[in-house]
């Protein structure tokens, strides 16, 4: 499970790239500087503009327990 202060962490550094580039008008920019893919960039940008920032939290990408584990 995830710490809060992990959540906080990841939440923050997500507005703060999103943010710089809505500053700065550029994502390819904004991507360069932070060191991220565009499909990550992409993808933060459509969960914070949806249902907000708490769609920001690092999720695991795999579930948890497979459904056909032998």
């Amino acid at each position: 499970m995830f710490l809060k202060n992990d959540n906080q962490r990841a939440i923050s550094r997500k507005l703060r790239i999103l943010n710089y580039a809505a500053e700065i008008g550029s994502v390819v920019k904004t991507c360069r500087h932070f060191d991220i893919g565009r499909a990550s960039f992409y993808r933060w940008r459509t969960a914070y503009l949806e249902p907000g920032e708490t769609s920001l939290i690092d999720k695991p990408s795999i579930p948890k327990w497979y459904a056909n584990s032998v």
